[in-house]
């Protein structure tokens, strides 16, 4: 089984239920979406209720007072009863094919890292800031993107998630030297860099304007 982990904090409802469906809609069914909303406002907290409610079998539902993506990451597996464990962001989604790709990966790593079908605007929008120089860019296919990591259960459970920029990156790092990692070039997972709310639009915006 897979345990796909989801932390929700405000995003649009409509984005929120393409993620899920996504999920729903998987080739591979042996899952369990937990869903970790992050203290969202209590409009969008029923409209996520009253969806998932339908779905009781394949979703988790757990809610608690805001404290950040990383650690609701951390509390939703810590949930998680499956031998793999994977995340999905609240504003992208899965190709039908995602999970079942990244376990076909699983012969040959403990964690692996994928390179993603990335939605534009503009061609800017492929560079995110650099982790060391946050006034340098990066292309998001030389990067490791949160969302697409997946691996085994004991990788997720001896490593956490930390709140912080790049949170994703030093974890692969700090698991690279205790487990086998990969980088792989899959394109199942679909990344909307095309949100100019996103964390990173925002921190890149800024830095421009610093450096301008």
């Amino acid at each position: 089984m897979v345990s796909v982990i989801m932390a929700v904090y405000n995003t649009p409802f409509h984005f929120v239920k393409r993620a899920i469906d996504s999920v729903l809609n998987q080739s591979f069914q042996d899952f369990k979406l937990i869903i970790v909303d992050d203290g969202s406002d209590h409009d969008q907290h029923n409209q996520l209720v009253n969806y998932v409610e339908k779905y009781k079998q394949k979703i988790t539902y757990l809610r608690h007072e805001n404290c950040g993506q990383a650690e609701s990451v951390n509390i939703g597996i810590l949930q998680s009863k499956s031998k793999y464990i994977t995340i999905l962001d609240s504003d992208d989604e899965y190709k039908k094919n995602h999970l079942q790709a990244c376990l076909n990966e699983m012969p040959h790593a403990d964690l692996i890292a994928s390179t993603t079908k990335t939605i534009v605007d503009n061609e800017e929008d492929y560079y995110v800031p650099d982790k060391y120089d946050r006034t340098k860019s990066l292309h998001v296919d030389d990067c490791i993107l949160f969302a697409t990591l997946f691996g085994k259960k004991e990788v997720f459970t001896t490593l956490k998630f930390y709140n912080a920029y790049a949170a994703d990156a030093h974890f692969y790092e700090r698991a690279a030297e205790q487990f086998k990692v990969k980088k792989v070039n899959l394109r199942t997972y679909i990344y909307y860099r095309n949100n100019p709310n996103s964390i990173c639009a925002k921190m890149k915006s800024e830095n421009f304007v610093l450096v301008a």
